[in-house]
């Protein structure tokens, strides 16, 4: 019994020492961490904007027609007094 209790003591201070170690090295480490997510995510925003540095200028729309809706036809007459809204 005595040896189980050595042995469970040998792994709780194994585990302990683990998360003391991976917290001191992930501070000491912060800034470096940091800085490649950071290029990670710009990366992969650029990415997904199809251009890169260009930003996909050869597929953004132009301003004409392309960002027209078509006019909806009305069916039926729109009454002149709307929903009892007066009008200015």
């Amino acid at each position: 019994m005595q040896k189980l209790i050595n042995v469970l003591a040998l792994a709780s201070f194994a585990v302990s020492g683990a998360v003391v170690g991976s917290g001191l090295y992930v501070y000491l480490n912060r800034a470096s961490i940091i800085d490649g997510l950071k290029s990670q995510v710009v990366e992969s925003v650029t990415g997904s904007l199809g251009g890169g540095a260009g930003l996909g200028a050869d597929t953004l729309p132009l301003g004409s027609n392309d960002l027209s809706l078509p006019t909806p036809q009305v069916s039926a007459p729109v009454p002149a007094g709307g929903l009892g809204v007066s009008q200015f």
